[in-house]
C-alpha cells in the first residue's frame, strides 16, 4: 500500500504545467501517503495530545518531529529522582522525628538547588517533556 511514502521520503518537488506524468504520479503518490500517513496518527494518538498539536503541519515528518519535541526526554533526571522521593516520604511513627524532619528538609532544599538552576521559563514543549519525565520517573 505504500503507506511509509510519506516517512521514508521527502516530498517531490510540486506539479507544475511542465511536470511530465511521471513526476505527477510521484507526487501524487507522496500526497496520498502523507494524508493517510496523517490521518491514521491523528485517530491513534491520545485526543489530550492531538489539542497541543498545530493544527497547520502538512506533512508527516513534521507532525513526527513536533511530537518529538514535544515528548523528548530531559536530561536533568535529578529533579524527577528528588520530587519522587519527597512526594513518597512519609513518617510512620517509628523512629526520630527530628531525623525526618531533617530529611524532609535536605531534600526539599536539594530539588530547590536543582530547580534554580534550570531556565527561569520553559516553552510548552520542554514543560510537556518535563512533565512527561516526571511522569515516567
Amino acid at each position: 500500500m505504500d503507506l511509509d511514502i510519506a516517512i521514508r521520503i521527502d516530498s517531490p518537488p510540486a506539479i507544475t504545467d511542465n511536470s511530465t506524468s511521471d513526476e505527477k504520479r510521484e507526487f501524487e503518490r507522496w500526497e496520498r501517503s502523507n494524508r493517510m500517513c496523517m490521518m491514521i496518527m491523528k485517530m491513534t494518538i491520545p485526543e489530550t495530545f492531538r489539542g497541543t498539536m498545530s493544527s497547520d503541519i502538512a506533512t508527516t515528518k513534521a507532525f513526527l518531529q513536533d511530537l518529538e519535541k514535544r515528548f523528548a526526554k530531559s536530561e536533568k533526571s535529578e529533579i524527577g529522582t528528588l520530587l519522587a522521593s519527597l512526594v513518597s516520604m512519609r513518617y510512620r511513627g517509628k523512629g526520630n522525628i527530628e531525623e525526618y524532619i531533617m530529611k524532609i528538609s535536605s531534600s526539599c532544599f536539594k530539588f530547590k538547588v536543582s530547580y534554580n538552576c534550570q531556565k527561569e521559563t520553559w516553552s510548552l514543549n520542554e514543560l510537556i517533556s518535563h512533565c512527561v519525565q516526571e511522569e515516567e520517573g
